[in-house]
C-alpha cells in the first residue's frame, strides 16, 4: 500500500541504467502509521510494512533506531523501545531504498473503539451538538476511522488517516471515542489517539477471527452456515477487514458498543462475546484492557419478534463476560430512549467507559461501577438485597427503586414495592407470599432509578437461574430466535 498522499516518500538517485538492476518495490508503511498519528507511551511500538525481500530497512523515532530486513516475501517489522509521553510532535522515519516520513506525531494513550452504530453515531448528530463541538478545541486528541471494509480472508489492507481534534473536525468524531479520549485527555493531561474500526448494524461473530469460532462447539455452525446473511454480517469477515489489519499495533486497551444485533440470540452471545475478546488477545498477544458498553433501554419487543425479556438477557450476557480478567461494564439504563436504538447523550457514555480506563488502568482513585447485586435474605414476605459498589444508594429522582419483581415457587413474576434500608434494598409483593427470586430493570425497555452516590446506575439482574426465553431447546428455554 503506498502513502503518497500523506507521507513525503524520497527516493534517493539511482546509479547506473533502469535496466542493469531489478526493478525494488516501493518501501510501505501500514496504513495505520500516517501524518498526525499518536503512538502508545510505555510499551513497545510494533512498526511495519513492506519492502522488496532482503532490502535493509531502518525505522527511528523520538531518539530510538531499530534497523531489519525485509523477508522473503517483502514483508518487515521493527518493535521500537518504548517510548515516552510526549506532547512534542516528533517524526517517525522509514529508511530504506526510499525514505518515508511521518510527521507530527505524538505518543501518549492510543486505544481502539469498535462495535456497530452506536460507536460509529458522530458528534454531530448527539445532544448539545453545536455546544460540543464548538468546544472541542483539543490538538492532542486524535482520532484514526477504519472505513468499512469486509474481507473472506485475513487482509493487511487499512485505509483511512489521522485527524487532529478541532471545532471544525470533531463533528464527524464518533461521539462515544470522542468523549472517552476527551475524559482521559483531561484527566491524564496527555495525547489520546482512537483508532475507531466499527460498523453499523453488524454482528458480534463478524468481529470474531474463524479459527475462535471454530474451536467453540456452540458457535462452529456459523462458520458454515454464514453464506446466506448479509454480507458484512457473515462470521470474521470484519475482523478480517477491519481487526487483523491494526495487529499487531500498540494500543492501551479496547472499548466496545456493540449487541443490539445479537439481542435475539442473547443465549449464545454468553459465549459468542467472550470468545471474540479472548480471541483479540490471542492475536495481540496481550491481555487488552477491554471496557463495553451495557444495552440501553429499547423497545425490541416492539418489532414483534422477541419477547420483552431477550434484551435483558443480552445484557446478562455481557455483565458475565466480565468474569474475564480486565473488563468492565458502563451501564446506560439511566440515559436511553425506549423508542429510539440511539440514544443521543453519548457524554455520559464515554464518560462511563473512561472511569473504568481511569480507575484500572491508570490508578485514579474514581468509582467505575454502578451497584452490583451481590446477595439475598429472604425474611417472611420480603427479599433484603445487598449490592457492591453500593456506597451511599439511592434514587436519581428521590423516588422509590423502580422496576423491581419477585417470584414465588411458581416462578411467576409481580411489580414489587421496595425500599433503601442501610444501604441495602428491600422488596416485596402483596401478591407473593413466600418470594423465593427478584427480577431488577429486567424488561428491553426498563428504566430503572437505582444508583450509588458517584450517579452511576445500578445493573440490571436476576437472582434466579430458571430458563429464559433466548435459550436453546435443549436448555429449557422458550421462543429461542
Amino acid at each position: 500500500m503506498r502513502h503518497t498522499a500523506r507521507l513525503r516518500i524520497l527516493v534517493p538517485a539511482l546509479f547506473g541504467f533502469a535496466g542493469a538492476i531489478p526493478a525494488a518495490a516501493d518501501v510501505t508503511l501500514a496504513g495505520v502509521f500516517t501524518d498526525h498519528m499518536v503512538l502508545q507511551a510505555g510499551a513497545p511500538c510494533p512498526v511495519w510494512g513492506t519492502a522488496t525481500p532482503g532490502e535493509h530497512l531502518a525505522v527511528h523515532c523520538a531518539g530510538e533506531r531499530v534497523e531489519t530486513v525485509a523477508d522473503g516475501s517483502g514483508h518487515w517489522r521493527v518493535d521500537l523501545p518504548a517510548l515516552e509521553v510526549s506532547d512534542e510532535p516528533r517524526e517517525l522515519v522509514v529508511e530504506g531504498s526510499s525514505r518515508l516520513v511521518v510527521s507530527d506525531v505524538l505518543v501518549g494513550e492510543v486505544w481502539l473503539c469498535s462495535g456497530q452504530s452506536n460507536m460509529v453515531w458522530r458528534n454531530e448528530s448527539c445532544a448539545r451538538a453545536e455546544e460540543e463541538v464548538a468546544a472541542a478545541d483539543f490538538p492532542r486528541l486524535r482520532m484514526f476511522t477504519f472505513p468499512r471494509t469486509q474481507a473472506d480472508e485475513p487482509s493487511t489492507e487499512c485505509k483511512g488517516e489521522w485527524v487532529v481534534c478541532s471545532p471544525q473536525t470533531a463533528a464527524k468524531f464518533s461521539a462515544v471515542a470522542y468523549h472517552f479520549g476527551r475524559e482521559l485527555l483531561e484527566d491524564l493531561d496527555r495525547p489520546v489517539g482512537l483508532v475507531v474500526s466499527a460498523w453499523g448494524g453488524t454482528v458480534c461473530e463478524a468481529w470474531t477471527r474463524r479459527g475462535a469460532l471454530e474451536g467453540v462447539d456452540e458457535l462452529a455452525y456459523m462458520v458454515h452456515e454464514g453464506n446466506g446473511r448479509k454480507a458484512q454480517n457473515r462470521p470474521s469477515v470484519l475482523y478480517n477487514g477491519m481487526i487483523r489489519p491494526l495487529i499487531p499495533f500498540s494500543f492501551a486497551g479496547a472499548i466496545w458498543y456493540q449487541g443490539e444485533a445479537n439481542v435475539s440470540r442473547a443465549w449464545e452471545y454468553r459465549t459468542l462475546f467472550p470468545t471474540m475478546i479472548e480471541s483479540w488477545r490471542t492475536d495481540w498477544g496481550s491481555e487488552l484492557p477491554f471496557y463495553f458498553v451495557q444495552l440501553a433501554p429499547f423497545r425490541y419487543h416492539a418489532r414483534g419478534r422477541l419477547a420483552p425479556e431477550a434484551c435483558a438477557e443480552l445484557r446478562e450476557a455481557q455483565a458475565l463476560a466480565q468474569a474475564l480478567p480486565r473488563t468492565g461494564m458502563a451501564v446506560t439504563m439511566d440515559i436511553g430512549n425506549p423508542d429510539d436504538i440511539h440514544p443521543r447523550n453519548k457524554r455520559d457514555v464515554g464518560r462511563r467507559l473512561a472511569l473504568w480506563a481511569l480507575a484500572r488502568d491508570y490508578g485514579r482513585d474514581v468509582e467505575c461501577s454502578g451497584p452490583v447485586f451481590r446477595s439475598l435474605a429472604v425474611t417472611d414476605d420480603s427479599i433484603r438485597l445487598s449490592f457492591a459498589h453500593a456506597e451511599g444508594l439511592r434514587t436519581r429522582d428521590g423516588e422509590a427503586p423502580g422496576v423491581f419483581e419477585v417470584a414465588g415457587m411458581d416462578r411467576l413474576f409481580h411489580a414489587a414495592r421496595a425500599r433503601i434500608e442501610g444501604g441495602e434494598v428491600v422488596v416485596r409483593s402483596a401478591k407473593v407470599a413466600l418470594p423465593v427470586a427478584v427480577r431488577y430493570g429486567w424488561r428491553d425497555d426498563a428504566q430503572p432509578n437505582l444508583e450509588n452516590g458517584a450517579g452511576l446506575p445500578a445493573v440490571p439482574f436476576r437472582t434466579d437461574d430458571w430458563p429464559g426465553v433466548t435459550w436453546p431447546a435443549s436448555q429449557g428455554g422458550g421462543e429461542g430466535e
